[in-house]
């Protein structure tokens, strides 16, 4: 199927947003009418852009309030649609989308909405163009799909057909049983996709605020366009979304998301004798996170790493590069002047400027990046040293691939050993979750970056309470719970996400969670200097849920620990105090707790509220 992105999607003006579905790969664009009207050239000027970016233009839209009026405005109605076939002209489109009617003039009558649409089908078959008619989900007769193929198979015109849109559809409660057993694919006149998260409100704020692409929300879009490739259907996929955050983004970033989703759409939709993208190779592990580092600008980083355990174990053999290790958790410190990672320091500061994941198959996760038109970064490398393949990943931090063979490590090539090393007692093992905190814009395009890209499975959003506002968050998790990636954000001015992306400017790792094998040898070995204190009540609260015994919980309290159990198992926990904006967590798992602790996201968020304020003061003093 050939892709499309209507102009209502982007943010920016008519000419960026066409480049930039150029650039993201789009076959088509529809031109939104409020978009052309507010642009300074003539409609053949658009043509002509369209074309030298080799783009068609699949359609003029919306044509709004036309079926079923009473006169004057039926006349007036035909004088403008005949005004809009000559902009078509001009644009050298041949689709006209009409939306069901929502003025309050619109009579109520199939029959006469029908034959409007089939004198103006007429009218449309001697200038060469289709008309298209939608059921708007708030519209004042005509809502429902099945009453908009009603009024097309009355209409019975050859230049008539229907607008197929998963969002007016699932957001009415409407199945796909009209679509699949009845609608013939050449009555579809155009197929406009989008998803949305399950919401309960109002379905006009629903629609103008929150649909989002294919694959980012909850509809089953998947299902809709594996019912038309199962009638044959072979036209265009075209995006039309609304919403907010998308309208004031980079609009390239955002046609890159929506071509990934068309992507993602074919995909999930391919026969299986058909691999339309390379298969998703195993995500295995973390191999290791790098910070941006200048000069002795990590000290209060290296000093609470030391208190986490970790020690030099590794130099970089050419570049200004080190390794600090424990378990099977590897942290590398990048001051390289030539390199990414001071580019990131640059702009960020002490910061988490790449991840890494181990996987089984490097060729063929570099051919699915390249699939999901992910960015290739090439690094410098020595002679004999490594060059790690990666990508560009959240906002500009890198993702790293490597492939772990015959037991070598990529430390064991690029770096040499650190003589008389001490192995440390805290006994952290792996590292078991990275969180990360995005704005608002980014929130969807982050999760469906691991969705799309790794195939992992994104969980449904959680609320978590910040004494100055909610912290949305979903986490990204690999099939085998090893790679687990919690995304954070929020519209809250001064909510601990929001500090994070202040201090940062831009989004990345604000969290590291260790997984241990002690959580009281740990937590003791860190000390009190370095851990986030707990109030006192959140142990009484502790007490009065769970009757712990008397012993436990003070040796929680005393070490500033906290519990959670379900009915999996149990989970301490135990937060640092923040530096350069990130803190860590250790945790310690028992039997098959597979969650987060996120009962004490609000302990844990107030917290860190209080530590902030008291940081503020001292630095003021």
């Amino acid at each position: 199927m050939k892709k499309s992105i209507a102009t209502v999607t982007l943010s920016g003006t008519l000419q960026q947003k066409l480049e930039a579905a150029s650039a993201a790969g789009f076959d088509g664009v529809e031109i939104f009418e409020n978009d052309l009207t507010q642009f300074a050239g003539s409609a053949a000027d658009v043509r002509r852009m369209a074309n030298d970016l080799d783009l068609e233009i699949i359609a003029l839209q919306p044509f709004r309030d036309f079926e079923a009026m009473p006169e004057p405005y039926r006349t007036q109605n035909f004088y403008r649609a005949q005004k809009k076939f000559e902009l078509m002209h001009e644009l050298g489109t041949q689709r006209l989308l009409i939306c069901s009617n929502v003025s309050p003039h619109v009579i109520d009558d199939k029959q006469r909405a029908a034959a409007d649409l089939r004198e103006l089908g007429e009218l449309a078959k001697k200038e060469g163009f289709i008309i298209g008619y939608e059921a708007l989900a708030w519209g004042r007769y005509v809502a429902d799909y099945c009453d908009a193929w009603d009024i097309v198979k009355r209409a019975d015109h050859s230049n008539v057909g229907i607008i197929i849109d998963p969002f007016h559809m699932f957001a009415r409660g409407n199945t796909l049983d009209l679509l699949r057993d009845e609608i013939p694919i050449e009555k579809i006149a155009l197929v406009q996709v989008a998803d949305a998260p399950s919401l309960q409100m109002d379905v006009l704020s629903y629609s103008r605020h929150f649909r989002c692409f294919p694959g980012q929300g909850d509809l089953p879009v998947v299902e809709l366009v594996q019912t038309l490739r199962d009638k044959g259907f072979d036209d265009y996929l075209s995006h039309e979304i609304f919403n907010d955050e998308f309208r004031s983004s980079s609009p390239l970033e955002k046609a890159i998301d929506g071509m990934r989703s068309l992507l993602w759409l074919e995909e999930q939709t391919a026969p299986k004798v058909e691999q339309v993208a390379p298969a998703v190779p195993a995500i295995t592990d973390v191999e290791f996170i790098e910070f941006s580092v200048e000069g002795n600008s990590g000290e209060q980083l290296i000093a609470m790493l030391s208190a986490l355990g970790f020690t030099e174990t590794h130099k970089h053999r050419s570049k200004n590069v080190s390794l600090m290790r424990q378990g099977d958790i590897n942290l590398v410190l990048n001051r390289e002047p030539q390199s990414l990672a001071h580019q990131h320091y640059q702009k960020h500061g002490v910061s988490v400027c790449a991840l890494a994941f181990t996987t089984d198959d490097l060729k063929g996760m570099l051919k699915r990046a390249d699939f999901y038109r992910c960015p290739r970064f090439e690094g410098q490398s020595g002679p004999g040293e490594l060059n790690i393949p990666a990508i560009r990943g959240i906002d500009d931090s890198l993702v790293y691939f490597v492939e772990r063979r015959a037991g070598i490590r990529f430390f064991d090539i690029d770096f040499e050993p650190v003589a008389d090393v001490e192995a440390s007692a805290v006994g952290l093992k792996r590292i078991d979750h990275v969180g990360q905190t995005v704005s608002n814009t980014d929130f969807l395009s982050a999760a469906f970056f691991y969705k799309s890209l790794f195939d992992f499975d994104i969980e449904a959003s959680t609320d978590l309470p910040d004494i100055y506002g909610l912290v949305v968050s979903r986490v990204a998790v690999s099939s085998d719970n090893r790679v687990r990636i919690p995304i954070n954000m929020t519209e809250a001015r001064n909510a601990s996400a929001q500090r994070f992306l202040q201090h940062s400017k831009g989004s990345g790792v604000q969290q590291i969670a260790f997984s241990c094998e002690d959580i009281f040898a740990a937590a003791e070995h860190v000390g009190a200097t370095h851990l986030l204190p707990i109030p006192e009540n959140y142990y009484r609260d502790l007490d009065a849920r769970f009757a712990l015994d008397a012993g436990l919980l003070d040796q929680m309290k005393a070490n500033h620990v906290l519990y959670d159990r379900n009915d999996d198992g149990e989970f301490f926990h135990f937060y640092t105090q923040t530096v350069h904006g990130v803190f860590f967590e250790v945790v310690q798992r028992i039997d098959d707790y597979n969650r987060y602790g996120e009962a004490n996201a609000f302990i844990r968020l107030a917290s860190q509220a209080v530590s902030s304020q008291e940081l503020v003061s001292n630095i003021r003093n």
